[in-house]
């Protein structure tokens, strides 16, 4: 009997699993530089998220409201807990901080105007505040860094709330950095920095070392704002369950969680690959908490990280949430990341500038250079005017009024007077990670992984 030969796998074009093309690359440039890679924007790898999330519309067991007759409120209150003055917005969408130094003065305008046109808050992000961006909202947040970059006392009592930052999505554990190519002459007497150096904040506040301490902190800030404001505390999402509830120790008067999803202006690649969890998971971890604490509803909880589209607010409430905040969005929003921008008839400067970064719009995460095709995330005098604060604020309340049109749809769909009346209930999930993660049934399912059958 013939014995046939053994056919083996052709494996001289196999890519290697474990050293991929993107990882030998990595590795030449380490070698080649010694240096770890910095960059904006949120991760890039693929992690669980909303879109694995689904809604139970209404239909034979549930009644859903008429879209064109039935009103679906969306007014959001927050900051009850010990302020004279909670913060009263018309939606429950707000504007994450965002700097001046890692945005432009005209950014931080347009976000300024758009958020008061929809009745929402926009917020200081590190540095301070400019009078562009208090002139322009009707609400803003200051937010207190550890850097203590800009930070004024006279400001804080101009703003309509604080938000101490602990911690960021996108660099739990890590400082700030806004690179001596953005720190021009304002940027650096408001942060009292020398021009054109590389500024890295800390990664930890000075002023206090534990939860204790920061009750002291929180009871100094009250106190130089007459008890008025309320104060919010931000982490990044690791240890979600336990830091929510020290947060609440502290005195919060609302927490916000920020998920790995989240963006920043620049910090080490392997921070925002690898460190965090995703936004599903510290949702429900927040909530818990707060359960656990018996302050769900007295303590507010804000949400971002990847937040896109009406649908992932919509569910972001529907597990817990109070309001949401976005970023990146904004961003795309305004034009980045696009090809054309607002002003001058530019569209053929931006490509090639675009193409001088070594990307094209889509792929662009190089916020930290300063050279922002579109001029948002730069602090170039001529880059800068390639974004009008009106056209971009135009552009950013249609996409603000795009996602509270979206979760009102699908709250009426589930038979909700109120988004704020969304839950958990009106949720399944389509993949076991997401069920586990999120705390809601696999689909067509009673089934909640890790709680049994």
């Amino acid at each position: 009997m013939e014995t046939k030969p053994v056919q083996f796998k052709n494996l001289s074009r196999e890519e290697s699993y474990g050293f991929d093309r993107k990882t030998l690359d990595y590795i030449r440039n380490a070698a080649a530089h010694g240096l770890y890679e910095i960059r904006g924007m949120g991760a890039k790898r693929k992690l669980p998220n909303f879109d694995d999330l689904v809604f139970l519309g209404a239909s034979m067991s549930r009644y859903p409201l008429e879209g064109y007759r039935e009103k679906c409120l969306t007014k959001t209150v927050l900051g009850t807990r010990f302020a004279k003055k909670p913060i009263e917005l018309d939606i429950p969408i707000t504007i994450a901080g965002m700097s001046f130094g890692a945005l432009s003065a005209n950014v931080k305008e347009a976000l300024g105007l758009a958020a008061t046109e929809m009745g929402t808050s926009t917020t200081t992000g590190d540095g301070g505040m400019t009078q562009e961006e208090r002139r322009s909202s009707r609400t803003l947040i200051y937010q207190c860094l550890p850097s203590r970059y800009g930070f004024n006392p006279d400001d804080l009592r101009k703003a309509d709330a604080i938000e101490v930052v602990i911690g960021q999505g996108a660099k739990p554990g890590g400082g700030g950095m806004l690179l001596g190519q953005k720190v021009n002459p304002r940027v650096a007497k408001m942060r009292t920095l020398p021009e054109g150096v590389d500024q890295r904040s800390a990664c930890r506040h000075p002023d206090w070392t534990g939860p204790d301490d920061l009750a002291i902190k929180i009871q100094e800030l009250r106190e130089i704002t007459d008890w008025e404001k309320p104060i919010y505390v931000k982490v990044g999402a690791t240890r979600t369950f336990n830091d929510v509830k020290l947060a609440v120790h502290s005195g919060a008067d609302v927490v916000v969680v920020d998920g790995m999803q989240g963006g920043t202006a620049a910090t080490q690649t392997c921070f925002i690959e690898h460190v965090g969890i995703p936004t599903l998971a510290a949702v429900r971890q927040a909530v818990n908490a707060l359960e656990d604490l018996d302050m769900k509803g007295k303590v507010q909880l804000i949400v971002s990280g990847g937040i896109r589209t009406g649908a992932d607010v919509a569910k972001a409430l529907a597990m817990g949430a109070d309001a949401v905040a976005i970023g990146q969005g904004v961003l795309v929003a305004l034009g980045c990341n696009g090809e054309t921008y607002f002003q001058n008839g530019g569209h053929h400067d931006a490509i090639a500038d675009y193409n001088a970064l070594g990307t094209t719009p889509g792929f662009c995460h190089h916020c930290h250079t300063g050279k922002c095709p579109v001029g948002i995330t730069t602090q170039d005098a001529i880059l800068e005017q390639r974004l009008s604060p009106a056209v971009g604020a135009k552009h950013l309340k249609n996409y603000l009024k795009t996602l509270n049109m979206e979760l009102t749809t699908i709250a009426r769909a589930c038979g909700k007077q109120n988004v704020h009346h969304l839950e958990p209930e009106d949720l399944v999930a389509l993949t076991i990670e997401a069920a586990a993660m999120a705390g809601v049934p696999l689909a067509g399912t009673n089934w909640i992984p890790g709680r049994g059958f």
